[in-house]
C-alpha cells in the first residue's frame, strides 16, 4: 500500500518529535564525546582509580594512601581497581580509553616510558593528562655487607680492572633496575656488559641472592634494601637520586661521586588525554592537597616511599626526561624494539 504523505500527517509528526529529541540531547549536553558533562559540577559522582600493578606493591600502596585523603580534599569517593596484567600494559591502557571527563584517573607508573621501546604498546606519557608525580624510589647500588668495596669509587675501580667479572641484579632482564644499572654503568663511561645482569623476579630474590654472595651488586630502590641495611646485611655506596633523600641522609649521590645520572621507580596520577582544564585544575589541586596532607604523609613514611610532588611544567619537563633517559638506555642495551 502507498502512502500519500500529503493526506497522512502522521510522518510530518514522527519527523518534528525525532528532531525535538535530538535538539534536546544536544542542548542537554548528550552530545559532548568527551562526556565531560558540566565542568562546574564536578565532581557529582565517585571517581575510578586505576592501578596497573596487583595489590600489595608500591603503586598499590602509594595510590591506597592518595585515594584515601584524595576524597575528602575532592568531596566524593574514590575507588581503587586493580587493573593487571601484561607488564602494566592493560592497566596503562584502560586508563588511555577511559572518557576524558575527570571521572577515571590512575596511576601512571615508570614503564609507560619503557613499554613501547619494548614493542608491547604504542603508548606513552603523551596519550595522557598528568596531574602530579606521587613517589619517586630512587635506585642504589648495593653490596653485601662483607664486600670488599667501601665507597662506589672502589666498585667502579674493580669493574674497570675485571670488566665482566662482577654481576649485578634486580629485577627482569629490562626492567627498571636493569636500567638503573645500564644507564649509571653508561654514565660512568662503562659498557652494559662490564657489570653483566642476572635476571631475577624482583628485588626481594635478588637481595637474597646478593646475602648468599650469587650475585656483586644489587641496583633496586633504596627503600626496598632498608630493612637489610638496618639489620647490617648490606651496604648502600650510593643512591641514583638527584639530590640525597630525606629518609636516608648519610648515603651520597651518584652527583657526588661524579656521575650525572639519576633514576627511580615512580608513580604520577594521571587521567585520559583530552581533560577539561576546568576538571583538571580541581583534581590537581585536591591531589597536591592530599598529599600535603599529615595522615597520607604518614602513611608513605611508614612504607618507606620516597614523596616528590611535581606538577605542571615540572612534571611536563620531568616525565620528557625519563622518557628521553630510559629509552636511551634501552637502545644502549640492544632492549628496544
Amino acid at each position: 500500500m502507498i502512502i500519500n504523505r500529503s493526506s497522512d500527517p502522521s510522518w510530518i509528526r514522527s519527523f518534528c518529535l525525532s528532531v525535538f529529541v535530538l535538539l534536546l540531547m544536544l542542548g542537554s549536553g548528550c552530545g559532548d564525546s568527551a562526556g565531560s558533562g558540566n565542568s562546574d559540577s564536578f565532581p557529582a559522582r565517585p571517581i575510578t582509580f586505576l592501578v596497573p600493578w596487583s595489590a600489595g606493591g608500591m603503586t598499590d600502596i602509594s595510590s591506597r594512601a592518595l585515594a584515601a585523603v584524595l576524597q575528602k580534599k575532592i568531596g566524593t569517593t574514590v575507588n581503587v581497581i586493580n587493573r593487571t596484567g601484561g607488564g602494566g600494559v592493560v592497566g596503562h591502557l584502560a586508563l588511555s580509553q577511559a572518557r576524558p571527563d575527570g571521572y577515571t584517573i590512575g596511576a601512571m607508573t615508570v614503564e609507560i616510558t619503557m613499554m613501547h621501546n619494548m614493542g608491547l604498546t604504542p603508548l606513552t606519557y603523551e596519550n595522557y593528562t598528568p596531574l602530579a608525580l606521587v613517589i619517586n624510589n630512587a635506585a642504589g647500588i648495593t653490596v653485601p655487607a662483607d664486600s670488599p668495596y667501601q665507597s662506589l669509587d672502589d666498585l667502579l675501580t674493580a669493574i674497570k680492572s675485571n670488566p665482566g667479572e662482577l654481576q649485578a641484579s634486580g629485577t627482569s632482564r629490562g626492567g627498571i633496575w636493569d636500567l638503573a644499572r645500564i644507564g649509571f654503568l653508561n654514565a660512568a663511561g662503562l659498557k652494559d656488559s662490564d657489570m653483566p645482569w642476572v635476571p631475577s623476579q624482583g628485588s626481594a630474590p635478588a637481595l637474597q641472592e646478593l646475602i648468599a654472595g650469587g650475585v656483586d651488586v644489587v641496583t633496586a630502590s633504596i627503600t626496598e634494601v632498608d630493612a637489610l641495611r638496618q639489620a647490617g646485611q648490606v651496604r648502600t655506596l650510593a643512591v641514583m637520586s638527584e639530590e640525597r633523600l630525606k629518609a636516608f641522609p648519610e648515603v651520597p649521590t651518584l652527583k657526588e661521586e661524579g656521575i650525572d645520572y639519576a633514576l627511580g621507580g615512580w608513580v604520577a596520577v594521571a587521567a585520559p588525554d583530552g581533560l577539561d582544564p576546568t576538571v583538571r585544575e580541581k583534581l590537581t589541586t585536591a591531589i597536591r592537597e592530599a598529599m600535603e596532607d599529615q595522615e597520607f604523609i604518614d602513611a608513605l613514611t611508614q612504607a618507606g616511599s620516597n614523596i616528590q610532588l611535581l606538577q605542571g611544567t615540572a612534571l611536563d619537563t620531568f616525565l620528557k626526561t625519563q622518557h628521553d633517559q630510559n629509552g636511551q638506555a634501552m637502545q644502549i642495551a640492544g632492549l628496544a624494539q
